[in-house]
């Protein structure tokens, strides 16, 4: 294979993998040569190596035998005559707003491109209830820009539950408050992109210089980087830098910092540090204010639309799942009762949601329930049915037959059935055993928390 047959594998890799992706990780690789059916490429690191083996090196092995290439697989080794990266490389982080005084120096806005901020997520289009007027509160706080009391604040829980909505919200109201302070928003997939992108441009200082000159920082969904050492690494050095300076930080994930599996133990140490915030997954009354308050906005785009009653209410007790499918929801029925030209009624919703209706219908089986626990505890499924008895396993056999209870309709002999053919007193002893448990053991009690939302989520 010549250059100039990966010059035009690469044209075709642009339309497979998009340009973004291509011009991160598909352009800086180099050809080196293909002996014996496998193709050999230099890369900038060994964790670039690994990440485009991952998740590119079945597309790059595919269009080199489209080429006529014969291809077995493909090798990334990082070349020799590349100097090493820094013992800490740095992770530069994309600014989301830089309104900052003149006084300071900084590089252009351009040369650290950051997540946009939603105008729409701002703290008056929240609506708070029960479940995150906790989060709300802490984040208040936060957006007032006043002395750091909590650090970080830590916000966690499932999808569509308002962590960016509230990450946004802060943003925007530390712009108005404070338009001279240097706001860093992003997701922690654009933290490590940028660290890649510094070491193989080997601007590692510049970008550390500049990612630790931040006022606030707030990074989305940070479970991302679980188990990738190397971000991981500058992270905890960004983290412990801006804690020092008393600077704000603000994270994200789907879950407790002490659940996330491969997140090193003294980034969950310092995480854990802070305020650390569930939002819980929304009840009847929130959804119901989150519909409401959609139906206003709507009000001034669909003139003349007219919503029977029951109507709001009867989504509110339908679509449970989270508040995302709730919205698109509300907005397909509000343009499709536009373009027929009809008013919205309950019968109306029904028709036009009931793919999404069906989906919330959507029934937990009991055998969902103890592969998520068996995953959770790390014991095979196989153990959890059978005979053993051991702590490692009676334990998490009888967190899924509480669960069972709980979240199916299945009767105790039913569920006996599925745990091997077990009698319905042994299920009921291993729910009551639970319940017990539950009142002493915080761990026991946030493991249930988390799978509980895992499962319904």
């Amino acid at each position: 294979m010549t250059n100039e047959t990966w010059g035009l594998v690469r044209e075709e890799l642009i339309k497979r993998v998009g340009r973004n992706n291509y011009v991160t990780w598909i352009e800086p690789l180099k050809f080196s040569d293909l002996r014996q059916g496998v193709a050999r490429f230099e890369v900038p690191t060994s964790f670039f190596g690994d990440w485009v083996s991952r998740n590119f090196g079945d597309h790059i092995r595919a269009q080199l035998n489209h080429a006529g290439a014969q291809v077995d697989r493909v090798e990334f080794a990082v070349s020799a005559t590349r100097p090493a990266a820094a013992p800490q490389p740095a992770a530069p982080a994309p600014a989301a707003t830089r309104a900052r005084p003149a006084a300071r120096p900084a590089a252009d806005a351009d040369d650290m491109p950051g997540a946009p901020l939603d105008s729409r997520f701002t703290f008056d289009s929240f609506v708070v209830g029960k479940p995150n007027e906790l989060a709300h509160a802490a984040a208040r706080r936060v957006a007032e820009g006043g002395p750091v009391t909590f650090n970080p604040l830590f916000l966690y829980g499932g999808v569509g539950l308002g962590k960016t909505h509230l990450m946004h919200a802060i943003a925007h109201e530390l712009q108005t408050r404070q338009p001279h302070l240097r706001v860093l928003y992003l997701s922690a997939e654009q933290f490590m992109y940028r660290f890649v992108q510094a070491l193989r441009e080997r601007q590692i200082m510049d970008f550390k210089e500049l990612f630790r000159s931040v006022d606030v920082l707030m990074v989305d969904d940070v479970q991302f980087i679980a188990g990738k050492d190397s971000t991981q690494e500058e992270f905890f050095h960004t983290f412990n830098a801006l804690v020092d300076q008393n600077k704000q930080i603000v994270i994200s994930a789907d879950r407790a910092p002490g659940e996330i599996k491969d997140l090193e133990d003294r980034i969950k140490s310092r995480l854990q540090c802070g305020l650390v915030v569930d939002l819980h997954p929304t009840d009847y009354e929130l959804r119901l204010g989150i519909l409401q308050q959609k139906v206003e906005l709507y009000r001034s785009q669909y003139r003349g639309l007219v919503i029977a009653d029951g109507v709001l209410e009867f989504l509110a007790h339908r679509i449970t799942t989270n508040v995302r499918v709730l919205e698109g929801a509300l907005t397909r029925l509000f343009a499709f009762a536009s373009l027929v030209g009809r008013e919205i009624t309950l019968e109306l919703a029904q028709d036009c949601l009931a793919d999404i209706l069906r989906a919330s219908d959507r029934k937990l089986t009991i055998e969902e329930i103890q592969r998520k626990v068996a995953d959770h505890y790390n014991i095979r499924l196989s153990d959890m049915i059978g005979p053993k008895r051991v702590r490692t396993i009676a334990r998490p056999r009888q967190i899924a037959m509480y669960l069972a209870k709980q979240l199916t309709p299945r009767s105790l002999p039913e569920i006996g059935r599925r745990f091997g053919g077990r009698d319905h007193t042994t299920i009921m002893h291993g729910v009551r055993k639970i319940e017990e448990l539950m009142a002493t053991d915080s761990q026991l009690a946030d493991d249930l928390q988390l799978l509980r939302r895992q499962l319904q989520g």
